[in-house]
């Protein structure tokens, strides 16, 4: 089945590039929107099933799916919305859906892989999908973004490629199927430790570009920025969850070997720095796409000291990164709403938007409250999962610091959100406030109430996919 998904999206990716009719545009859209439902769906019968030897259906592969699933139609929706209101050629809108569903197969490919250079291949793919959105508007702030993207992605994944030939050294004789996922777990422990840290530095540092994380974090800050709020929300979902997919599988064989705990230090590490650089940039920050994607850093240093400190923090890690991806996607749809209205990203000129666009304020409120991780948002169940996981294992003199930059982080978010809710901006002509449909804001409150129904009361079948992946970590 996987052939068939792949090749018919990337048939609809190509005619999408050359078609010039919206009609035509339309129905490739709904047929793709269809194909990637039918197959989120097709992939939970078909668990732990192979395909082709590359491609297999495990429970992560399953979350990653259907999170980006579920997020992807939105996007999608919302994107004839910021494309024909802003009126771009035939041209510049074919380019814009064509990456966008190559962008979406890539990333299912990716999470789908049980191959680490086939997951490397597929998100090198994500690469130049995500850089044709990021250059979408064609003016000089998206070039430069775009090319920065580019250039800090493409070294990650130099990286990540170095990595790879120094675990094949780690390995001794290589082969073709040495390199599975499910082969590297049952060989590590006879792994070469010299070379199997070095593989695991590159390949996490090459892999922090995709998930937000010092030091590549910074091509994703501009990019979320640049491109269109409907690619932005893909971007702090679904693009980071590649990221971390492609660390975890290759922590799950780190953690049948001696050098786990050297590991999970450099993740300690790597994760608290990245709450840091967040709390430093939002207390600065002042346009409200950096802000969200500054807030992205943060989440993502929490769901990689999830995993660093074990027990159930590796439960929460993978839950966090599902709430996270369900709360910050809605958001990032709602800065859309916010530019058209006020025609700015800049805070200090939105104002008192509960005048202008209520449906989206009361939306910008309870999902501030939800991405702050406060009642009844389920990101306060991952976090406290986590701080137990911390307080659990001794980790005091980390978390007591975590807890003061993410009360820094709290305050700086809440000052920006309720002086773009609340208070007028002096001088704003009202009149060039533009109204908002509404009904545009449902999806966004659909995704927003995931958030809330999978931390306070996840079923059963959510619940034991978590634990299955999580299970070769604990064993």
């Amino acid at each position: 089945m996987i052939l068939f998904y792949l090749t018919g999206s990337v048939l609809i990716s190509l005619f999408m590039f050359l078609n010039r009719n919206r009609t035509v545009n339309r129905t490739l859209v709904a047929v793709f929107i269809a194909a990637q439902s039918f197959y989120t769906i097709y992939l939970f019968f078909h668990k732990h099933i192979p395909e082709y030897t590359y491609f297999i259906a495990d429970p992560l592969a399953i979350l990653m799916v259907t999170t980006l699933t579920i997020i992807s139609i939105p996007a999608i929706i919302h994107s004839y919305d910021y494309i024909y209101q802003e009126h771009d050629s035939p041209r510049v809108r074919g380019i814009y859906y064509g990456a966008m569903v190559l962008l979406i197969t890539s990333l299912t490919a990716a999470y789908l892989s049980s191959h680490i250079a086939v997951t490397w291949i597929f998100i090198e793919i994500t690469t130049l999908s995500a850089s044709t959105l990021i250059f979408h508007r064609r003016n000089a702030g998206s070039i430069e973004a775009t090319w920065k993207y580019i250039f800090v992605c493409s070294i990650s994944l130099v990286f990540v490629f170095i990595g790879i030939l120094f675990l094949s050294i780690a390995l001794g004789n290589v082969t073709q199927d040495g390199m599975q996922y499910a082969t590297l777990m049952s060989l590590a422990p006879g792994l070469k430790t010299f070379w199997l840290k070095l593989s695991f530095i590159f390949i996490f540092i090459g892999y922090t570009a995709k998930l937000g994380l010092i030091p590549m974090y910074t091509a994703g800050i501009d990019a979320k920025d640049k491109a269109p709020a409907p690619a932005a929300a893909l971007f702090s979902s679904a693009l980071m969850n590649v990221g971390f997919v492609g660390v975890f599988r290759f922590y799950e064989v780190i953690a049948h070997t001696t050098v786990h705990e050297w590991a999970n230090r450099i993740l300690l590490a790597t994760a608290f720095l990245s709450v840091f650089v967040a709390a430093v940039y939002m207390l600065k920050v002042k346009n409200v796409k950096r802000m969200l994607a500054y807030s992205s850093i943060e989440h993502m240093g929490i769901v990689i000291l999830g995993l660093a400190v074990g027990g159930i923090g590796y439960y929460a890690a993978i839950l966090h990164l599902i709430l996270h991806s369900f709360a910050k996607s809605s958001l990032f749809l709602q800065t859309g709403h916010l530019y058209k209205a006020f025609q700015t990203k800049n805070i200090y000129l939105i104002g008192n938007y509960f005048r202008y666009n209520v449906p989206g304020a009361v939306f910008f409120f309870i999902a501030f409250i939800c991405i702050t991780a406060m009642p009844p948002s389920g990101l306060f169940v991952s976090e406290f999962m986590v701080f137990k996981a911390m307080f659990q294992s001794r980790y005091l003199l980390i978390l007591i610091p975590l807890l003061v930059l993410m009360t820094l982080i709290i305050w700086a978010m809440g000052r920006n959100v309720f002086k773009m809710l609340f208070i007028s901006v002096p001088g704003m002509d009202e009149l060039k406030v533009e109204k908002i449909n509404p009904v545009e804001t449902f999806m966004q409150f659909a995704l927003l109430s995931l958030v809330i129904y999978l931390g306070l009361s996840p079923p059963a079948g959510f619940v034991d996919l978590i634990s299955e992946t999580v299970r070769n970590l604990t064993i």
